[in-house]
């Protein structure tokens, strides 16, 4: 296998880590407590000026069109300087591929350049609720046909940076008779559309300049223009576009990891105890080793699972490992750097509290630790049929 990167892939790596170190890393501290976010919404139209925000996006739609490869690689750049920017950017990144993949030329001509663009901040994804998380085909928010409209009601919780998102990709029950799962559509929600409620911001353990919110729907009336796809048939797409997103979270994950460590490896080399620095200590080298092996292993896992989504084959198992692994292993690498920094590691001099903070929400959002391993193990036993 070939794992060298384009010359594309390589330009793409290389801006976004430039602009994580010059624009994020020296305000990123800032982000986690500051209730203005100007700044970090400058932050998103500067990114979305450079093509992030489209990165798998055709470029008729004003879109980047360099692939998953590029869009893991810039995501885990982002990630390293600043996690809550990073999240904004992938499930920007993953609508705009929604979008893309199921909407209407005229859906497509309207909504992605501004996503693009960064006329829209931010674009969100409404699919969890307080009673369907793991479980999303348990859905009860409904949309119900009155002439040439639909009518939302229902609510979706825990959506990244609602408060700015200028378009919301929105799944319903359009009949409710069907089985779990079969009777759901997808519809385009503009945010300033009559009855769309964006709840205050959730006080988060971590990744907090970007807002978390419920978001309602109250009588909300939208055209029938406003769905995606074919009515009934809006679930499965769904369930693809959340395998596309969970590279976005591995790769999220392997940033923050990558970040942590690299914060503890220099400490140790210049911290002295018993009359020498910490990195003479091979437990200290040992606790390092295996930490960026297993980071390592999970930058492999994540290309292995981007390559074969840009290639057009099935990645959803591969998917799957790559988030769960890179997820539980940032999460080991955090603590463990912290862990290495001592007493320091505990205050907010140094970023590892933050990185700590920020990592643990990996091994939950887009599919838990647990819902990954049902689908690694779902996808390795259809493969017997």
């Amino acid at each position: 296998m070939n794992t060298s990167l384009t010359e594309e892939q390589q330009l793409i790596q290389d801006t976004a880590r430039q602009f994580a170190e010059q624009e994020l890393a020296p305000v990123a501290a800032k982000h986690d407590i500051a209730t203005d976010q100007t700044l970090f919404l400058s932050n998103l139209k500067q990114l979305a000026e450079l093509g992030f925000m489209g990165l798998n996006t055709n470029a008729d739609y004003g879109g980047t069109e360099a692939g998953t490869v590029a869009f893991s690689l810039a995501i885990t750049e982002l990630a390293k300087s600043c996690a809550a920017t990073a999240v904004t950017t992938s499930v920007t990144n993953m609508v705009a591929e929604v979008i893309q993949a199921v909407g209407n030329e005229q859906q497509k001509q309207h909504y992605l350049p501004k996503i693009c663009s960064g006329e829209y901040p931010a674009a969100g994804f409404c699919l969890t609720e307080s009673g369907a998380g793991s479980d999303p085909s348990s859905m009860r928010t409904s949309a119900v046909k009155d002439g040439d409209d639909y009518i939302l009601n229902g609510s979706k919780i825990f959506i990244t940076s609602a408060e700015f998102a200028g378009v919301f990709v929105v799944w319903a029950v359009t009949d409710k008779d069907a089985p779990n799962g079969k009777g759901i559509s997808c519809f385009l929600v503009e945010r300033q559309t009559p009855g769309v409620i964006i709840g205050p911001a959730e006080h988060k353990m971590g990744q907090k300049a970007s807002p978390t919110n419920e978001v309602i729907f109250e009588n909300c009336r939208v055209p029938s223009s406003a769905l995606m796809g074919k009515e009934n048939q809006g679930f499965k797409v769904a369930v693809a576009e959340l395998s596309g997103g969970r590279i976005g979270i591995g790769s999220l994950a392997l940033g923050i990891g990558l970040a942590a460590m690299d914060v503890a490896r220099s400490y140790i080399a210049e911290r002295k105890q018993f009359g020498q620095t910490l990195d003479k200590f091979q437990g200290l080298q040992w606790m390092l080793a295996d930490r960026y092996t297993e980071l390592e292993a999970a930058r492999m896992l994540l290309m292995n699972a981007a390559s074969l989504k840009e290639r057009g084959k099935s990645f959803a198992k591969e998917a799957s490992m790559a988030k769960l692994f890179a997820s539980e292993k940032a999460n080991s690498a955090c603590y463990d750097a912290l862990q290495m920094l001592g007493g320091y590691g505990y205050i907010k001099e140094y970023p590892l509290e933050r990185f700590a903070r920020d990592v643990r929400i990996t091994s939950i959002y887009e599919g838990t630790s647990e819902i990954q391993r049902i689908v690694i193990a779902r996808e390795l036993l259809k493969e017997l049929n």
